[in-house]
């Protein structure tokens, strides 16, 4: 029995900032203290916070430590471990009191009004260790479902929670389900999708690297509702980490035979397969996703008939996101009624989100649906960073829209977002200060989508080329009057004539920006200046010469020389040589260089 654990963040977050090399040295010094058989250590998935990787938590006290260094190692031994003294100097500011003792992370601004249901493993358990998965409940869920309940009762519970899909429509998961199972026996099969394309999102990954078994449980539950007993997992190649965790899963799984033949001792039977996606944006949309399981190129396919008809290889199929899934087995054991008094009326349960851009606490957050985005933002996020203004917030990735200050109040789900012209999508979430474009941020999602069209149907492999087109010459300063009604148009003929669910969204960050910050366009087509001073052709850089001493530095920096002055005498910048990197605004101690 070890007295102590040390919970180590092994997600792509911490990972980079070189969580592996924090785990080798813990164990390397605690075997040179003699503590190996004392302290456990424990490489877990994301605890959310993820700007203040590498993390750790020492448990039983609790202790956060953040940004920890390997230098760092042998003191928190030496110290923590062995005199029982706190490192303070590395603990989370926020739960360090006046007093000196640790707070629970649950007291604190980023987590008490987060609720785990999706994430509650995360961070908490080995995601390598099935045995401590099992500790946590797990596998009961689907025990509960083959021994307990029919099929039927199964997808009624499942209509009965009100668990809508994460994934960014909001179908109905028990619906969806019922469609599949009602088809004719035989092949069916059960697929998730995790390949989660949407710039700044991350929060299926995380699942997957944090509590790969949720997955591999919801979906043999899933093939149980529907009479399905093949499931394939499509998941992108760029998520090393999740991939090898959900192979070492899916080992585990079968060799306990809790995947494969007669699984706890009944007549059913379910395997899983992991299909690499090759980063392709649209595959994320279902049908290019199962066009891609087949082995072809990911491309849609028109609708109907839908996948619970015919779907992949031809047979009915149940479609869902990691995240659906994960809520899966909490519903199974704890029931529909416990999950549909989270949320709202027509939005039930929890919400993850990952929270990007101008924003204090950077990392993956859930909270119940309904939670304002005010309480997102200035709450759990700890608001804008050097005393900024919110400006907005970008929900839904490409395919969503942005949402102003006014509306920061809206009880955010799936409904609210799509009537202030936005949409939850997979859970992205940006955070835009006053120093953002918003026709630049438009331009850079519409950029986006353009080079991820597969080009199959014209409105959306050339319409949205059209688009990305008007909104350049705008940030470029060449603008005329009519493109913004010119984008208007175009933009509803795209979302109308769209094969699929990428092109139908593609126009939404233009219309919502145009919607709510009209002013930022006109600015840029008539009086040819950029409001938020970010689109290059459109400023200046100037000396202000009563602040300029004449140290030189700037003019040191330039890389086109377009700097010119004396020593201790005001420089001058050249207009038409100056290529607007602002080196020199950046090197200047005085602030004398402004945009203008």
């Amino acid at each position: 029995m070890v007295r102590s654990h040390i919970l180590v963040c092994g997600g792509t977050g911490c990972t980079s900032s070189n969580s592996p090399a924090i785990i080798r040295a813990l164990e390397e010094q605690l075997s040179k203290s003699g503590l190996s058989d004392e302290v456990k250590v424990v490489q877990t998935g994301c605890f959310g916070l993820c700007a203040l990787g590498p993390i750790m938590i020492v448990y039983p006290e609790g202790t956060f430590y953040s940004m920890v260094k390997v230098g760092d190692i042998p003191e928190i031994v030496e110290e923590h471990l062995l005199k029982g003294r706190i490192v303070t100097r590395l603990v989370y500011d926020e739960t360090l009191q006046e007093s000196g003792e640790v707070a629970s992370l649950d007291d604190t601004g980023f987590y008490k009004k987060q609720m785990r249901v999706a994430l509650r493993n995360c961070g908490v358990i080995d995601p390598e260790d099935i045995n401590e998965y099992i500790a946590y409940d797990g596998y009961q869920a689907l025990g509960k479902a083959l021994t307990q309940m029919t099929p039927e009762q199964v997808i009624e519970e499942i209509k009965a929670s009100g668990l809508r899909g994460r994934g960014g429509a909001g179908f109905p998961t028990g619906v969806k389900w019922s469609f599949a199972a009602a088809q004719p026996k035989g092949q069916k099969y059960v697929c998730c999708n995790a390949d989660e394309g949407d710039p700044g999102a991350f929060m299926d990954r995380s699942v997957l690297e944090g509590d790969p078994h949720a997955l591999i449980e919801a979906m043999a539950i899933a093939g149980y509702a529907i009479g399905a007993n093949k499931g394939y997992v499509y998941v992108r190649a760029e998520y090393p980490i999740a991939v090898h965790r959900l192979q070492v899963a899916i080992k585990q799984a079968k060799e306990l035979g809790l995947l494969g033949e007669g699984i706890f001792g009944t007549d059913f039977s379910f395997d899983l397969e992991i299909r690499l996606g090759a980063g392709a944006f649209v595959c994320g949309e279902e049908t290019a996703l199962m066009t891609s399981i087949e082995g072809n190129r990911g491309e849609p396919r028109p609708r109907p008939p839908f996948p619970a008809v015919k779907g992949l290889f031809g047979k009915p199929t149940v479609l869902n996101n990691v995240e659906t899934y994960a809520n899966i087995p909490r519903i199974i054991l704890l029931g529909a009624e416990w999950f549909s008094k989270i949320g709202t009326e027509k939005s039930k349960g929890t919400k993850v989100f990952a929270l990007g851009g101008k924003i204090t606490n950077t990392g993956l957050v859930e909270v119940p649906m309904g939670t304002s985005l005010r309480e997102i933002v200035e709450e759990i996020g700890g608001g804008i960073p050097g005393g900024k203004q919110f400006k907005a917030a970008q929900t839904g990735g490409p395919s969503g829209g942005c949402i102003p200050a006014k509306h920061l109040d809206v009880p955010i789900d799936y409904d609210n977002l799509i009537a202030i012209g936005s949409m939850m999508g997979s859970g992205g979430l940006i955070v835009m200060d006053e120093d953002s474009c918003m026709v630049d941020i438009a331009r850079f999602f519409l950029d986006f989508t353009v080079d991820e069209s597969c080009g199959k149907c014209t409105p959306c492999r050339i319409g949205t080329k059209r688009l990305l087109e008007m909104l350049d010459r705008i940030t470029e300063g060449n603008g005329k009057p009519g493109d913004i009604e010119k984008m208007e148009d175009l933009c509803h003929y795209i979302k109308e004539n769209a094969l699929c669910g990428l092109g139908q969204t593609a126009p939404n960050p233009v219309l919502s920006t145009i919607r709510y910050f009209r002013e930022e366009y006109e600015a840029h087509i008539y009086q040819k200046t950029c409001p938020a001073k970010v689109c290059k052709s459109l400023l200046n850089y100037n000396i202000i010469a009563e602040k300029c001493t004449g140290c030189t530095l700037c003019s040191r920096v330039c890389p086109v020389g377009a700097i010119t002055g004396t020593v201790k005498h005001p420089h001058v910048i050249d207009h038409e040589k100056c290529i607007k990197c602002g080196a020199c605004m950046e090197k200047c101690r005085f602030g004398a260089i402004v945009k203008e």
